[in-house]
């Protein structure tokens, strides 16, 4: 039986043209067995009408904070006691900022207030608003009180741009929902974490670099801080936006990371190491932008530090997870790094495929630990750190030693 089945859910939609979306999460969530009411504030019905709503829900929709048609025309304080699990989708930037800073001028932002159930929020704007460091604090405010986020994603957008911002689909939705019925997996644990990759300085303005996004290691974090974790990401350049309610260390080079990864190291109980960090830096960075000369040029290249094996190393190690990312004999690869840097669990993906990891929005992992290894599919890098945060903390559980 679903954890969602019986369960009191109230969906509030924001205006944003994401809220097409929302009458298919609402099918999902009464397909997985939940009653359903919707709360529309006065933008959305612009974008869908309440009726669609009324449609797929089966129950009335509400769109005034003084509803006639509620109990003693106190519809927001009824709701706030029926719901079990709030969700807003889309949560627009004046929503979410509404929420922060406790505002009660409508329906939906008064119910939010009125409620103790848990509050599941579906951000969804302009790539450029939620960059904005004013979204990023009314998110972090949000997160340190518990609201629990899904998404954005990134991709092309309403206004023609493409970036972060675009509302997670139905599918990641309900599966955060899901989750959000659980206790936390990770709750008391702290998680850290490397992402992105390193650049390695050839001269002031050229490095070395590869091809990684940061996207699966963020989703990572993101998923360990919705599982309860208190979470520490150290991650090289990206373009990502820090995930909310996460401790964020920017690093540039594998020195750099190594560095970082040995300051928090011994706070942390689960040590996740996602990062690309190169394997091989400049000896000797020229202090001066190189000039071309026209003749071919060697560079002398130096080993770097391996920071997973130091940290596997180290007495008293975490649960100590690695990535592999492979173009070959991902199995064979994957457990030969497990077992030559005894690691707890290793996650590996084949990577110069069309559609999966490297820059992708998808991906497809397996993961190995001794004695055991789990497929987790192909699906989109938020679903797959869930699932795989979720492996994670029974693998962490069954290889923790039991008191006597």
């Amino acid at each position: 039986m679903s954890s969602l089945a019986h369960k009191q859910i109230c969906v509030i939609v924001s205006g944003g043209i994401a809220a097409y979306k929302v009458p298919d999460l609402v099918r999902r969530l009464r397909d997985e067995g939940a009653a359903v009411r919707v709360v529309m504030t006065t933008a959305a019905t612009g974008f869908v009408r309440p009726l669609t709503f009324q449609a797929v829900s089966g129950a009335p929709v509400h769109v005034d904070l003084l509803d006639p048609a509620a109990e003693a025309a106190m519809g927001h304080i009824e709701l706030a006691r029926w719901a079990e699990l709030v969700i807003v989708a889309p949560a627009s930037a004046d929503f979410l900022a509404r929420l922060a800073h406790g505002l009660a001028n409508d329906l939906a932002s008064t119910l939010c207030l009125a409620t103790a159930a848990p509050l599941l929020v579906a951000p969804a704007m302009n790539r450029l608003m939620w960059a904005n460091p004013a979204t990023r604090h009314n998110m972090n405010l949000l997160a340190q009180r518990g609201v629990r986020c899904c998404g954005p994603n990134e991709g092309s957008q309403a206004c023609g741009e493409t970036g972060a911002g675009r509302m997670a689909e139905p599918a990641e939705i309900l599966a955060a929902a899901i989750g959000a019925q659980a206790v936390g997996a990770l709750s008391g644990l702290r998680v850290l974490l490397t992402a992105g990759p390193t650049q390695e300085p050839i001269d002031p303005v050229r490095f070395i670099t590869n091809r990684s996004s940061g996207k699966m290691g963020y989703a990572v974090a993101a998923a360990a801080r919705e599982a309860g974790a208190a979470v520490t990401l150290v991650s090289g350049p990206t373009c990502l936006p820090p995930p909310a309610g996460c401790c964020c260390v920017a690093v540039t080079s594998a020195a750099d990371m190594f560095a970082a990864v040995l300051d928090h190291v011994a706070q942390c109980d689960i040590f996740i190491a996602s990062a690309a960090v190169a394997d091989y830096t400049v000896s000797v960075p020229a202090a001066q932008k190189m000039k071309k000369e026209g003749v071919a040029l060697t560079l002398t290249l130096s080993p770097t530090q391996d920071i997973i094996r130091a940290v596997a190393a180290r007495p008293g190690a975490p649960f100590t997870v690695g990535f592999a990312a492979e173009t070959e004999r991902l199995a064979e690869y994957a457990r030969g790094k497990l077992q030559a840097k005894s690691l707890n669990m290793i996650a590996a993906n084949l990577v110069g495929l069309p559609g999966t990891g490297f820059e992708s929005d998808d991906n497809e992992l397996s993961v190995f630990w001794s004695g055991g290894e789990k497929q987790l599919g192909k699906a989109s890098k938020h679903i797959l750190a869930r699932a795989l945060v979720a492996l994670i903390a029974e693998r962490y559980r069954a290889e923790a030693p039991h008191p006597g």
